[in-house]
């Protein structure tokens, strides 16, 4: 299975990078959209872990195309704000399997990526 991970943060991405890998997931970390596009032109990935705001990018847009080039990929959004805090990014995203804050803890996290990525 394999994961693509999107977060600003390059020590969080890592960290949880790490937990996934020791689930047995292949997980690639990107810190922006540009580099998201070019890991989902190279590669097919079951999940991807999305931070809902992207300093270099936009998360929907990301999200609507990762549907697009690969239909069955489930995104994770993590997030620290209060933004969808409703539950509407499910209404939003197709692809949105679950809406977690930032804070989830990563064993948590690799947990759900192993669940949604091989369901």
């Amino acid at each position: 299975m394999r994961a693509l991970i999107v977060e600003n943060q390059a020590e969080l991405g890592g960290l949880w990078q790490r937990h996934m890998q020791r689930l047995g997931v292949d997980a690639d970390l990107v810190l922006s959209e540009a580099d998201a596009l070019a890991a989902l032109e190279a590669a097919d990935y079951n999940v991807m872990v999305l931070d809902l705001v992207l300093e270099k990018g936009a998360a929907l847009a990301l999200s609507d195309y990762a549907s697009y080039r690969h239909p069955s990929v489930k995104v994770i959004f993590v997030t620290n704000t209060g933004f969808f805090s409703d539950g509407s990014i499910f209404n939003h995203c197709a692809n949105a399997c679950a809406f977690v804050p930032t804070g989830t803890p990563p064993d948590d996290l690799a947990a759900m990526v192993e669940h949604y990525g091989t369901g």
